[in-house]
């Protein structure tokens, strides 16, 4: 295989760095050639904090993934998020010179360039439009105008907004490693692209990614995205309360919440004791499984409530919003003991754990096919896709001309739409970097 058939993709989380090196083999499926992995030292819920410590640990990560892979790694598809991403919902419309003229991809352009124009908080810049449903003339839930006549083209638009500071400085860590960024994709799209099925994101659903830092939320409906939001906790907010609550160091404190802890605390009875060895010779501490089932349950609790917030401020109450696919949940923190049952009993929503095993060839390692490296997987996916698919309307609209076309060749004003909309990302996020 061909060195430019490789792909890389990186995900620089809170409590850990990941690089994975990978193709894609005959089968369409992903085929992970090698994994690096290392704690992460300068990153505090998704925004780097010590450059030096950042620069380190990506260092770590990509010369362990060389090393397994036997690859040259230069190129790395970059995840972005962190406490300082948020999202809003924006229309807005242009009035066309020529109505007699069929709707170009010039038009949509001219479109998504007057979203970039809103106004934002200081320190603050639009790094993603995403299109939704359109209108044209006010004829409404126009998946591709593209084609259409019209005078007036109108548009829902999901925003992504972000902390300049914060996406520089991941440019910086990238380039003083030695790497080059080709590719920047939001970490809640990639965690949906590897665990999320086509049929879910047309259903309605809700993917909850609960990483070391903080706890992504990306909703999906009719194929498109319609919200994302980051919550700033995660795992490490959870451990922290078992290493104050049980007096215990962090190291045990995790140890305790992997191998014994559990989000449900009617599970355990009160008979239960583990014993954690004492400092320097100091006696044994004996922890009742229960105390720390109701340490983990009322954190868990308050992450979950949170999530549900938001899902109620999307309006999934509502008959055309409703979600059917429930909730899908990743990520590290997806393991604990019964988080599902938790989640179900406070959302009233079905649930299921996502595992990006679907997308991974069968000879691939297992430790991979952990919810642990969903957003990894999906960033690697990303990477390999010549056209990637982040952006959920374009496949709708690709669904959609499947019946009137060959499936193996889509629309040129469709390839072309996606191609220009996530360049136009690159390149907006790149202007940052290189401005730096």
């Amino acid at each position: 295989m061909e060195q430019k058939n490789i792909s890389v993709g990186l995900d620089i989380g809170t409590t850990k760095i990941v690089a994975l090196v990978g193709r894609k083999n005959e089968f369409n499926k992903v085929e992970v050639l090698g994994v690096g992995k290392s704690k992460s030292l300068g990153v505090h819920r998704g925004v780097v904090n010590n450059i030096t410590q950042t620069i380190q640990s990506i260092q770590q990560a990509v010369e362990d993934a060389k090393m397994n892979s036997g690859h040259h790694v230069t190129d790395v598809s970059v995840g972005i998020a962190g406490q300082h991403i948020r999202s809003i919902q924006h229309s807005d419309y242009i009035t066309r010179e020529n109505p007699e003229a069929v709707i170009d991809e010039d038009d949509i352009q001219k479109l998504i360039q007057q979203v970039y124009k809103l106004v934002m908080l200081p320190g603050e810049e639009i790094i993603h439009v995403l299109p939704q449903e359109y209108k044209v003339d006010g004829q409404g839930e126009v998946k591709e105008p593209i084609g259409m006549h019209g005078g007036r083209l109108e548009a829902n638009f999901h925003v992504v907004v972000g902390q300049v500071s914060s996406i520089k400085n991941i440019g910086r860590c990238i380039k003083s490693s030695g790497l080059n960024m080709a590719n920047i994709t939001l970490e809640p799209l990639a965690s949906s692209e590897a665990v999320l099925s086509f049929e879910e994101k047309e259903a309605g659903v809700a993917l909850i990614d609960i990483g070391g830092g903080t706890t992504d939320l990306a909703i999906f409906k009719d194929g498109i995205i319609r919200h994302t939001a980051v919550i700033p906790f995660g795992g490490n907010v959870i451990t922290e309360d078992i290493k104050e609550g049980c007096s215990i160091i962090e190291k045990q404190a995790e140890l305790l919440k992997i191998k014994f802890g559990s989000a449900w605390p009617g599970e355990n009875r009160d008979t239960e004791i583990v014993s954690i060895p004492g400092l320097q010779g100091r006696d044994p501490k004996e922890i009742s499984l229960k105390t720390l089932s109701k340490i983990i349950n009322a954190r868990v609790v308050e992450i979950i409530e949170q999530v549900f917030l938001e899902i109620k401020n999307y309006g999934h109450n509502d008959q055309k919003k409703k979600l059917i696919g429930g909730v899908v949940l990743t990520g590290g923190g997806s393991q604990l003991k019964h988080l599902k049952q938790l989640v179900e009993y406070i959302t009233g929503m079905d649930s299921r754990v996502g595992y990006p095993s679907e997308h991974l060839a069968g000879d691939t390692m297992d430790a991979v096919s952990s919810p642990l490296f969903a957003t990894s997987v999906g960033l690697l996916m990303s990477a390999l896709e010549e056209l990637p698919a982040v952006i959920p309307s374009v496949k709708s609209v690709d669904k959609d001309i499947k019946s009137s076309r060959n499936e193996n060749q889509p629309s040129k004003d469709i390839i072309q739409q996606r191609k220009s909309i996530l360049d136009r990302f690159g390149e907006k996020l790149k202007e940052f970097l290189d401005n730096a």
